[in-house]
């Protein structure tokens, strides 16, 4: 018997106590190298069993190690047969050498008898030639009952598994001279070489059991490695069953490798760390990019996931400034490396410098090939209060200013447009000295005083709102895109001296077209032509003047100069 498995299994130790109770010759190994083509001389019969962990292609490789022992024994059998037939032939030719010899010293005998003794010459001819050809005869037929007895020792079906054998032999060799030929190793060609891990070595396994706390991973050796929760992943509260699943395919660290037990400790987190930097120094070396997504916000920028922990800072997110950075969190954003230390641990990205050098392309390419008179679509990035900034691709804007963006009166951009809405613009303007485009929105929809001559006639009684009030009079709205103006003369039949005296903002009103000018886009209206003129006050009777008569008195004046000053002398005469 033959048990498959660890040593220290006590299911694999007991499966070999039982079998030794039993009177069986059994042998406990763990790997097909300890087996030995001497447990199997002499067997009839062999049985194999194993441990309930054991693995499948443990228990196959031990099968094929077997079989190539019997494979093996035929060989060696049938080679040792062949020799001996070979070693029979060769006794037989030199007996038959000998008997050779012995013919000829018998013949150079012969002579010298014919010349002693000529009367006996053809008797003792004839009776040489007998004794040597019997002789002959005798050699040949025992070396050839000695090679068939040789070769009859062997039973048929040996000689059939021999030259089987033989055949499996040959075509061994050959696959094994087309191996060598194409450069295989002895390590390589054989399937199951089980080898002890290396502590360090990052190596390739498959997740064959995922646990709250641990993933049992194969890497081709006795028993599955373990990776540990925190040699997972470098993210705390991740679930390991989100990373990654059954069947899957990793590279993983060897960190211990317990020979006593089999157990071998793993690490995902430190073979993609590894692997991260090599990437990373490389993609740093040759100035590129890459994708990595967002995990999570921290105090001063973002973290990225890259095989090693990443951080890009706020001011690196994007080319202006980004109050809420939780909006990235789960994107995917293509970053540069602005600084690698592998010996700190530390990793830094920016997506500004990347948004940067893809504007100054899209900024050179618009400059370029924008057109005065083309439409292009853009979004709306900024609004002030003289217009919005409008991103016409890749970070290319231009100004939609207030006065381009509808043909009546905007009082504010934000009445028109808001922050991230599509629109389609026009293109106005391109300086390419001072790097200025300018855009229009409503030379993108249909000019309303093309139809003013048809809509609008002298005498026609319209409804307008009052957009604006100014000195002159007051601008009323008829449609979007067509105002006539009230001048203050045309208010009211009485004297205004403010147009606010008689309408509003907002108000709406019944006016009175007077004029049409539609090349100059002007329209006159008049509040007062639809009132009654009042009646003609009369003139006012002019106040009769009280006349004024001279008088006739001619009593002469009795007061004089002396009557008047007379005091002031007379003190300055007495001092």
């Amino acid at each position: 018997m033959v048990v498959i498995g660890g040593r220290n299994s006590a299911n694999t130790k007991r499966l070999a106590e039982l079998c030794k109770e039993r009177g069986t010759a059994t042998y406990h190994i763990e790997t097909p190298a300890e087996l030995k083509s001497e447990w199997f001389s002499g067997a009839k019969k062999v049985g194999v069993t194993a441990g309930a962990s054991t693995p499948d292609w443990l228990i196959e490789g031990v099968l094929t190690r077997m079989s190539e022992f019997t494979e093996e024994k035929v060989t060696e059998i049938t080679e040792e047969q062949e020799q001996e037939v070979k070693d029979e032939v060769t006794e037989a030719e030199e007996q038959e050498d000998v008997v050779t010899a012995v013919s000829a010293d018998n013949l150079a005998e012969e002579e010298e008898t014919e010349e002693v003794a000529a009367e006996d010459g053809d008797a003792a001819d004839e009776a040489v030639a007998e004794e040597a050809e019997d002789a002959v005869e005798e050699v040949e037929e025992t070396a050839e009952e000695e090679a068939e007895d040789a070769v009859e020792q062997g039973e048929e079906t040996a000689e059939e598994e021999a030259e089987d054998a033989v055949e499996e032999v040959e075509e061994a060799a050959v696959e094994e001279e087309e191996a060598v030929a194409e450069g295989l190793s002895e390590a390589q060609m054989s399937e199951y070489d089980v080898k002890m891990p290396t502590v360090g070595a990052v190596v390739k396994g498959r997740i064959v059991q995922i646990s709250s706390d641990e993933v049992l991973v194969d890497i081709d050796y006795k028993s599955e490695g373990r990776v540990p929760f925190n040699e997972l992943t470098f993210l705390p509260n991740a679930d390991p069953k989100e990373l990654v699943s059954e069947g899957e395919e990793i590279m993983v660290k060897v960190l211990k490798v317990d020979d006593a037990e089999g157990n071998v400790l793993l690490s995902k987190r430190r073979a993609d760390a590894d692997l991260a930097w090599e990437r990373l120094e490389k993609l740093n070396a040759a100035g590129e990019t890459l994708e990595a997504k967002i995990l999570q916000t921290v105090k001063g920028g973002l973290l990225v996931n890259v095989g090693v922990r990443g951080f890009i800072p706020a001011s690196h997110v994007s080319r202006g400034f980004e109050e809420d950075l939780e909006q990235y969190v789960g994107q995917s954003l293509e970053l540069k490396i602005i600084e690698l230390d592998r010996s700190k641990n530390n990793v830094v990205f920016s997506h500004k410098e990347v948004l940067e050098e893809r504007y100054q392309k899209a900024k050179e390419e618009a400059f370029e090939t924008l057109e005065v008179g083309t439409k292009v679509p853009g979004i709306v990035r900024r609004i002030t209060d003289f217009g919005a900034f409008v991103d016409i691709g890749s970070g290319v804007e231009g100004l939609l200013h207030v006065s381009e963006m509808a043909y009546s009166r905007v009082n504010h951009p934000s009445d028109v447009v808001s922050e991230d809405e599509e629109i389609t613009v026009m293109v106005l303007g391109v300086d390419k000295e001072r790097e200025r485009i300018s855009l229009g929105l409503k030379q993108t929809m249909p000019d309303p005083w093309t139809k003013v001559a048809d809509n609008y006639h002298v005498g026609d009684k319209v409804t307008g709102e009052v957009t604006r009030v100014v000195d002159f009079g007051a601008f009323v709205k008829l449609e979007d895109g067509v105002e006539g103006l009230v001048h203050i003369s045309e208010l009211a039949h009485r004297h205004v001296a403010k147009a606010e005296d008689v309408v509003t903002s907002g108000e709406e009103i019944e006016v009175k077209v007077i004029s049409v000018d539609a090349d100059a886009r002007r329209i006159g209206l008049s509040i007062k032509e639809l009132e009654p003129k009042p009646a003609p006050r009369p003139a006012p009777k002019a106040k009769q003047q009280p006349q004024t008569v001279e008088g006739t008195d001619t009593d002469e004046l009795t007061t004089n100069i002396g009557d008047v000053f007379g005091d002031l002398f007379k003190e300055d005469n007495e001092e």
